[in-house]
């Protein structure tokens, strides 16, 4: 029989502060969340091994293996769960997302929109075919999800989802019935399934939860959704492309000409956080294009690839400084480490299953898993922080802000002091490390020439490169 204590988790009974019986009692507590959801005792035991073999160290976590190390002879039964048992996988979603934001909830969280693909070989799992994937760099055989993640500083996860149907799919009804798609499920774009999402997000939880939202490029050039976002007077960054238009006093125009015609001097160079070697630094500038006081176009630029420009339109109900609008911008970056994680960890993208329901019931039960862990991954660094009161984290250099740079005005004066524009003092010329030798007898010296002392303006002259 699978157990958490010996395959969820890996710890000794040794440790001094008992890490396995706080990680067992925080899977009893969110397993409690969700087991109402599980009418049948069956389901009930099934969904609690499956959530285990989710957590545990295989290598591969599909029905067969989790199958395995629950004990059982052959997947039917973790096969009947994601198939035919009675259980509804948008109220688990529900509880996720609670479960979430009670735990990792903080006024800096950011929600953040975005797609990942699952690679196919077949052609009746639901929703695939030939496309683009993120997850692969180029056209695959693949599935494509929706998800939203919430990330703040005391974590991030997943908290809803949604299956991509491409048009190929939902023009062919015959075919979604084979899959479990049924006749009320129409073909929605990728940027209307985010915002299917955020309008469950709030309808339960309120607009307090959402501080801000993010995404790229596909969903910030998409009208129907920055329309939605400015209706709701949701703060948001998002991504926009360089032939993005904003309204300016003279009409509509892209915002690499914006960004080409702002001052020089308007650049600061900002961390958008933290990266795997370090602070992500970016040359930072903050455009108002002076026609709409709801929207700004921030741009990025990199140090060292100059030409290399990336840009974001900006809406908030109250003014924001330049850096917290930074900090909304690379919080999409998380995503990826998130969908990594859910990957590697808990079996996201390892399902061996074709069907509409069965996609949704998996991916709920992955999602699930990986929140556990990041819950889990917050409460002990915080429990250390506890133990260890000394130990605190460095905080990250002060920057300085600045208002929007407005088109036609002249360059801002330099500030007198800033993290990022101090003078750089040059070194002192070392002194000359050869001794003096004397010049021919044949050659007039003056007393300074013996003296060793060099003209400026001499090939030798170390203050000019000598």
């Amino acid at each position: 029989m699978l157990d958490l204590e010996a395959d969820a988790v890996a710890a000794s009974w040794t440790v001094v502060d008992d890490r396995l019986a706080r990680w067992r009692a925080g899977f009893q507590e969110l397993f409690g969340l969700v087991t109402g959801r599980f009418a049948q005792v069956q389901s009930r035991r099934r969904a609690r091994l499956y959530l285990l073999g989710l957590l545990s160290g295989a290598e591969r976590k599909n029905s067969w293996t989790i199958a395995e190390q629950a004990g059982d002879r052959c997947p039917d039964g973790m096969q009947r769960l994601l198939n035919f048992y009675h259980w509804d996988a948008e109220a688990v979603r529900d509880d996720l997302r609670g479960y979430v934001l009670s735990n990792l909830g903080d006024p800096a969280g950011v929600v953040v929109a975005d797609e990942t693909g699952f690679l196919k070989k077949g052609v009746k799992s639901a929703g695939v075919q030939r496309q683009y994937s993120g997850t692969a760099g180029r056209i695959e055989n693949c599935q494509l999800g929706v998800f939203l993640t919430y990330t703040s500083p005391r974590g991030r996860a997943l908290i809803d989802r949604e299956l991509y149907l491409p048009k190929t799919w939902t023009d062919d009804r015959e075919r979604c019935a084979e899959a479990g798609i049924g006749q009320d499920v129409a073909f929605a774009t990728k940027p209307a399934l985010a915002r299917k999402m955020l309008q469950r997000l709030l309808a339960t939880h309120g607009r307090a939860v959402l501080p801000w939202f993010t995404a790229d490029e596909a969903y910030g050039d998409n009208p129907g959704l920055r329309d939605w976002l400015d209706e709701q007077d949701l703060n948001y960054v998002m991504a926009v492309s360089c032939d993005a238009r904003f309204a300016t006093p003279t009409g509509p125009r892209r915002a690499d000409e914006l960004a080409a015609w702002a001052p020089k001097r308007g650049w600061q160079r900002l961390s958008a956080g933290q990266g795997s070697k370090g602070h992500r630094l970016y040359d930072w500038l903050l455009i108002d294009p002076g026609a709409d006081e709801q929207h700004l176009l921030l741009v990025r630029r990199s140090i060292s690839k100059p030409d290399q420009l990336a840009y974001y339109v900006c809406h908030s109900s109250t003014p924001m400084p330049l850096a917290e609008l930074v900090r909304v911008a690379g919080s999409r970056w998380s995503v990826e480490e998130t969908f990594q994680l859910a990957k590697n960890e808990t079996g996201l993208d390892h399902y061996q299953i074709r069907r509409y329901d069965a996609w949704y019931r998996h991916i709920t039960l992955s999602m699930l898993a990986a929140a556990f862990l990041a819950v889990t991954a917050h409460t002990e660094q915080s429990h250390d922080q506890k133990g260890h009161p000394h130990q605190r984290q460095t905080p990250d250099p002060p920057v300085l802000q600045r208002n929007p740079t407005p088109l036609g005005q002249p360059d801002p004066p330099s500030p007198s002091t800033s993290t990022h524009r101090a003078l750089v003092y040059l070194a002192p010329i070392p002194p000359n490390p050869r001794p003096h030798m004397p010049l021919p007898a044949t050659t007039h010296q003056t007393s300074q020439d013996a003296a060793g002392t060099r003209h400026p303006g001499s090939t030798t002259d170390r203050r000019y490169g000598g």
